[in-house]
């Protein structure tokens, strides 16, 4: 009886913990969706702006090359600083 309740923990433990890790499909478009939000309300478009955001070319290099959990927090990062909301994760 004992064994069975530890091996029903186990099994449910197990699967919350598959649950909760996002596919690669999922942070891909988290990476376009905060990328997206920045370029509509954080890009500086006035005479002498200064060029692109090194930190947000950087982010989009980092999504691009699959690496989701630098690109992501890089994005969420630069949207704080410029005090643009977004919308919490949806995985």
């Amino acid at each position: 009886m004992r064994s069975a309740c530890a091996l029903s923990f186990i099994l449910l433990m197990a699967a919350s913990t598959a649950r909760a890790q996002p596919t690669n499909e999922q942070l891909a478009a988290r990476c376009a969706e905060l990328g997206a939000i920045f370029d509509k309300y954080g890009t500086r478009r006035s005479e002498g702006s200064g060029g692109p955001d090194m930190i947000r070319l950087g982010a989009g290099i980092d999504c691009q090359k699959g690496r989701y959990a630098q690109g992501i927090k890089a994005l969420e990062d630069l949207l704080n600083r410029n005090r643009i909301s977004y919308p919490p994760a949806q995985y």
